[in-house]
C-alpha cells in the first residue's frame, strides 16, 4: 500500500506500507536532527546508526533534497519508531536503479531489512524509468546477502569480494508483483 505526501513545490513522495513497517520519507526535521546528532523521540535507541548518518548528511548536502523517489526511514509499525532507513540511488543509469538499506541493531534478525527491501524493489519496478533493480552487497556480510535474496534479487556477478544482486518484474514471485 502507498500514500503520497508532497510539500508546496515538491513532487509527491510515496509512504509505502507493508505488513509491520511503514517506509516514510525523511523529512528536513529529522536529516538535521541526524546530521546536529539531536535525538529525537520517535527513534530506536540506537537509531541512527553510522549508514544513517552518511545518508542523512548526502540529503542535507543535496539542494533538491530526497526527492519523490529517495531514501525512506523504516519505522516499526508497532511501535512507531524509525528502526533503519532504506532508499533508492536516484536517478536510474540506464533503466537500471541500485537501493541501499540498513537496519539498527536492536531489530536485526526479525526481516524487517527483507520486508523493506521488497517494498522498495517493487515500489521501483513500478515506475517507467525502472526495469531493473541492482544492489551490492559485501561477501564478508552473509546475513545482507540472505537478505537480498529473500527480498527476490538474483546474484548476477561476483568479484571475489562483493557480490551484484538484481532485480526486474518478471523476477519477483507472484506475491510480489
Amino acid at each position: 500500500m502507498s500514500t503520497f505526501f508532497s510539500s508546496p513545490g515538491t513532487e509527491p513522495v510515496a509512504e509505502l506500507t507493508t505488513e509491520r513497517l511503514v517506509l516514510r520519507p525523511w523529512s528536513p526535521a529529522e536529516i538535521a536532527a541526524v546530521v546536529d546528532d539531536v535525538r529525537l523521540p520517535h527513534w530506536a535507541a540506537d537509531f541512527p546508526a553510522d549508514g544513517d548518518r552518511v545518508i542523512a548528511g548526502l540529503l542535507a548536502d543535496d539542494p533538491v533534497g530526497p526527492g519523490a523517489h529517495g531514501h525512506r526511514r523504516i519505522v516499526e509499525r508497532g511501535s512507531d519508531l524509525v528502526v533503519g532507513s532504506i532508499g533508492l540511488f536516484w536517478p536510474p543509469a540506464d533503466g537500471v536503479v541500485e537501493f541501499g538499506y540498513g537496519v539498527v541493531a536492536s531489530r536485526r534478525g526479525r526481516g524487517y531489512a527483507t520486508e523493506a527491501a521488497r517494498a522498495v524493489v517493487e515500489f521501483a519496478l513500478s515506475l517507467p524509468e525502472v526495469r531493473a533493480v541492482c544492489a551490492d552487497v559485501e561477501l564478508t556480510n552473509p546475513a545482507s546477502v540472505r537478505v537480498l535474496e529473500k527480498a527476490g534479487l538474483c546474484r548476477w556477478s561476483t568479484d571475489g569480494t562483493t557480490a551484484r544482486f538484481r532485480a526486474t518484474a518478471a523476477d519477483l514471485p507472484p506475491r510480489q508483483r
